[in-house]
């Protein structure tokens, strides 16, 4: 990969993180400043009971979880140097897939880091889905947790179908090779005269 496209998918990667930062933070002061004080209002429908806006305060990680835990934090800090990591090493010759994919990863969460900065370490969730008909009720989550959750479940497919093929390729031409030994053995043995037996010598 040239210098020059690697400089492009670099600036497509950064694009996908400011757009999810720009999207995330746009969409919590909104909540926030008509939904204010969290947990006072009934959900706002979107699509019927299912998928409904309702503010809460979550000082968690994604999904609620981890809530005033030192895990957390650790959490973070590892998350963040094992993407760092990651980004670094595909630098100049990382295909845009995957630059797009951590760029995913990387705005959800800048987009919380900027919440639990700006107010206080929670951040602002707001997206409830939940089907009443069962009793069933997602954890209350933004657009930073969306984007995460989006870059890993991708990440993880990349990896896991990029494997497989790899695997295939290498089985692939291995069996290629044995056919071509084979076929060297056969030539080889074909190759030349063919000398006559004792028998027929004799006869």
């Amino acid at each position: 990969m040239s210098i020059k496209r690697a400089r492009v998918n670099d600036a497509l990667a950064l694009l996908i993180v400011i757009v999810v930062i720009t999207l995330d933070q746009w969409t919590k002061a909104l909540v926030v400043a008509n939904l204010s004080p969290p947990e006072t209002r009934s959900p706002l429908p979107v699509i019927g009971d299912y998928l409904t806006i309702y503010y809460i305060q979550n000082s968690g990680a994604a999904f609620s979880l981890l809530a005033n835990n030192v895990v957390l934090a650790i959490l973070i800090g590892v998350a963040i140097c094992v993407i760092t990591y990651l980004y670094a090493r595909m630098f100049n010759t990382g295909p845009l897939a995957y630059k797009l994919i951590f760029g995913l990863i990387i705005g959800g969460a800048a987009g919380n880091l900027i919440d639990r900065a700006l107010r206080g370490g929670y951040v602002v969730d707001f997206i409830f889905f939940r089907i009443p008909q069962i009793g069933y009720r997602f954890a209350i989550f933004n657009i930073a947790d969306a984007s995460i959750s989006v870059g890993v479940f991708l990440l993880f497919l990349f990896i896991l179908f990029g494997g497989l093929r790899k695997k295939g390729d290498a089985t692939e031409k291995h069996e290629h090779e044995g056919d071509s030994v084979m076929n060297g053995v056969v030539q080889t043995n074909h190759s030349g005269p063919l000398r006559p037996t004792e028998q027929d010598a004799q006869s």
